[in-house]
């Protein structure tokens, strides 16, 4: 079985230092940190401010960073990099199709979601206009415990995978509901391997549940997930995967021969 976003094995040779820095300052932007000074981005980074500054600079030279001399942040070209993925890679393509047969089959927003390192990443999505705004925008990274997409990857990998990694996670609450006992978390991605789905409620969000099952392809590596997002309402937790999982399951082995 294939590790989703474990990243290649590289020979130290292979390795360019230049270019690792560069990403590395990329993602420091996020919404807690929007705009950075080059002191501040060098602290993040682990890198002098005089190298930090000149990152900045030549990625503000390239255009993917504004700057007013003295904070910088992201400018729009850095979509570019998110959307030659969308474009280049075939999974979010071969998948929408599917989607839209979850959405039809639920009513509900479906997603497709990816592992890369300790953050579920949402490749493709399909909605109705009703809930329109419902869940995840293309592209949203959150730490996968928080998602069932999440649980369920993390159940499918197995605790040789799940155990390492979430032992090295730092767990906090985005609300009252949150799990941050990594004991009982442990038992959860356990459970979730046993039944081979995953559901996840009030844990990034209140009042929102999500339903999700492992994706693999026609060679048994896993892929990812394929979940919806909704909101709870008054729909009670058995109510709704009796709704919602076997259409998931079904969509689920009619991709696997397509992937």
């Amino acid at each position: 079985m294939a590790t989703p976003g474990g990243g290649a094995e590289l020979d130290r040779r292979d390795w360019i230092a230049g270019l690792e820095k560069g990403l590395s300052i990329i993602e420091v932007f996020d919404a807690e940190h929007p705009r950075l000074t080059a002191t501040q981005v060098a602290a993040r980074c682990g890198m002098t401010r005089t190298a930090a500054r000149r990152h900045l600079l030549t990625l503000a030279h390239m255009g993917y960073m504004d700057t007013d001399g003295k904070l910088y942040w992201l400018a729009p070209r850095i979509l570019r990099l998110g959307q030659a993925y969308l474009e280049s890679a075939r999974l979010p393509r071969a998948v929408q199709p599917y989607l839209q047969r979850v959405t039809a089959g639920t009513g509900e927003t479906a997603f497709a979601a990816v592992l890369a390192r300790d953050e579920v990443v949402y490749i493709a999505r399909s909605g109705t206009h009703r809930h329109f705004n419902t869940g995840y925008m293309l592209g949203s990274r959150v730490q996968a415990h928080l998602t069932a997409a999440g649980l369920a990857i993390l159940g499918a990998m197995g605790s040789a995978f799940s155990d390492p990694w979430l032992q090295r996670q730092i767990l906090r609450p985005f609300t009252s509901h949150s799990v941050i006992d990594k004991d009982v978390l442990r038992q959860s991605i356990a459970h979730t391997r046993e039944r081979g789905w995953a559901i996840s409620e009030q844990q990034l969000e209140v009042n929102f549940r999500g339903i999700a099952v492992p994706l693999y392809d026609h060679n048994d590596a896993l892929l990812g997930a394929l979940s919806v997002t909704m909101p709870m309402n008054n729909e009670s937790t058995e109510v709704a995967v009796k709704r919602i999982l076997p259409v998931l399951q079904d969509t689920a082995r009619a991709m696997r021969p397509m992937l």
